[in-house]
């Protein structure tokens, strides 16, 4: 697997990680995606695990997407 360094906090990575879950999906308990290298370039998957997970939420890899389940309820993966 080939990680990129973490790329460095700004205003700019602050407002793309407040735009993913400031969608409408976000806000209901629904699923917002985004591909693996976009999350890359302009935030870096550890920043973006920490708040999935400050949130509660879930998060799965699959694809080239990171796919976030927002929603703090119990998740049982079926296949």
């Amino acid at each position: 697997m080939n990680m990129m360094p973490a790329p460095p906090v700004t205003s700019a990575s602050q407002h793309w990680l407040e735009q993913i879950f400031s969608a409408k999906a976000a806000q209901t308990g629904g699923v917002v995606r985004r591909k693996v290298s976009d999350v890359e370039r302009h935030l870096g998957r550890d920043r973006l695990e920490l708040e999935v997970r400050r949130r509660g939420f879930h998060m799965v890899e699959v694809g080239g997407q990171f796919v976030i389940l927002c929603n703090r309820g119990h998740m049982t993966v079926i296949c």
